[in-house]
């Protein structure tokens, strides 16, 4: 039995569940497959995605999500184009320059950080066209897309309104719409709404759906709504080494992940439990949780003795993130019990 405590850094930390590794399991045991995604398992995953998102979308595997995010963008860029985004969002802050690196060069421009919704991770409407209006002058990189994360790095989610408000926007300059989707589930559970409506139906052009997070092993899929844009992406993305030879472990946990709506629960469970520690820590005297969890993180601005205390205790979570504040991640196996370790730990501390 695993007895290492549960932690609240990522929901990277969890392991992969039951269903996925059942199906890789039987993916494994089903003798020799097809190599480099021409096996059943990645028919039959690539077709339960179009199935989930009711479109006949082009589907591509790749092992992390920066990989998905800077070959979607590659594949919707020019050298000399440029990709719209916010201060927080991940291709700025923590892909290492992929996105700009296979691109050869496309420039993303930030947003400004001050409004209400910029303060929460967002991009609006009167963002982006603030920065496509800037100039258009042949000295600046031309703006070509429009990029959002769903649910955001501060743990908030875009409305579906909100989503068809930036791709207006989006449309009305002539910009490609992209959604980072590492924590798609977790929105989409907060949202109680279709897969379909949040994504193509609200005019996103490309999704980087993410598993790794939602409990697979490894593994995300990039969804080309707008099909146009995924040609020649199979060589792309051989070129930047994403193209796994046994193409079937990566794609046969997305079987289990879609069966019975397994992405859905472990979604609904990751938010229910980042609900119970916002509950919680509102209690706790000098505690001052930033705003209400919209996914599956909270975010809180602990005293510095307090943070201090914590992590000499064990407790991994990060600061880097939330403007000085922490961030608690919860996932697909986070336990109630955990929740309430850390809650009794933080209020024990902080007396």
């Amino acid at each position: 039995m695993n007895t290492t405590p549960q932690q609240f850094a990522s929901d990277n930390y969890a392991g992969a569940c039951p269903e996925a590794l059942q199906a890789l399991l039987e993916a494994n045991d089903s003798g020799h497959e097809p190599a480099y995604g021409d096996d059943r398992w990645t028919e039959r995953s690539t077709n339960m995605l179009r199935e989930l998102f009711e479109i006949d979308c082009d589907v591509y595997y790749v092992f992390n999500g920066t990989a998905a995010n800077s070959l979607a963008l590659a594949a919707m860029c020019q050298s000399y184009h440029s990709v719209i985004c916010t201060p927080v969002a991940h291709i700025e802050t923590d892909e290492c320059g992929g996105p700009e690196f296979f691109s050869n060069g496309s420039k993303l421009l930030v947003a400004e950080g001050l409004s209400v919704q910029a303060k929460r991770g967002k991009l609006t409407p009167e963002a982006v066209e603030a920065l496509v209006t800037k100039r258009s002058d042949i000295h600046y990189p031309r703006p070509k897309v429009v990029s959002i994360t769903q649910a955001t790095e501060l743990g908030t989610v875009y409305s579906v309104d909100e989503v068809r408000a930036l791709s207006w926007m989006a449309q009305k300059h002539k910009l490609k719409l992209h959604m980072d989707g590492a924590r798609f589930a977790n929105a989409v559970a907060h949202l109680g709404c279709k897969p379909a409506e949040i994504t193509w139906k609200a005019g996103v052009d490309v999704l980087c759906f993410g598993g790794t997070k939602n409990g697979l092993p490894v593994g995300e899929a990039v969804v080309f709504f707008d099909r146009e844009l995924s040609q020649d992406f199979a060589w792309r993305g051989k070129q930047a080494g994403q193209l796994a030879s046994k193409m079937r472990f990566i794609s046969a946990p997305w079987v289990g992940l879609l069966d019975d709506k397994t992405w859905l629960r472990n979604a609904r469970h990751a938010n229910a439990m980042a609900q119970r520690l916002y509950t919680g820590l509102r209690q706790i005297e000098g505690v001052q949780v930033l705003h209400p969890p919209e996914a599956n993180g909270v975010f809180a601005q602990l005293p510095a003795p307090l943070v201090d205390a914590l992590h000499a205790k064990g407790w991994k979570f990060y600061q880097f993130i939330a403007g000085g504040g922490c961030r608690f991640m919860c996932a697909w196996d986070t336990t109630e019990a955990s929740v309430d370790t850390l809650l009794a730990d933080i209020q024990s501390l902080s007396a």
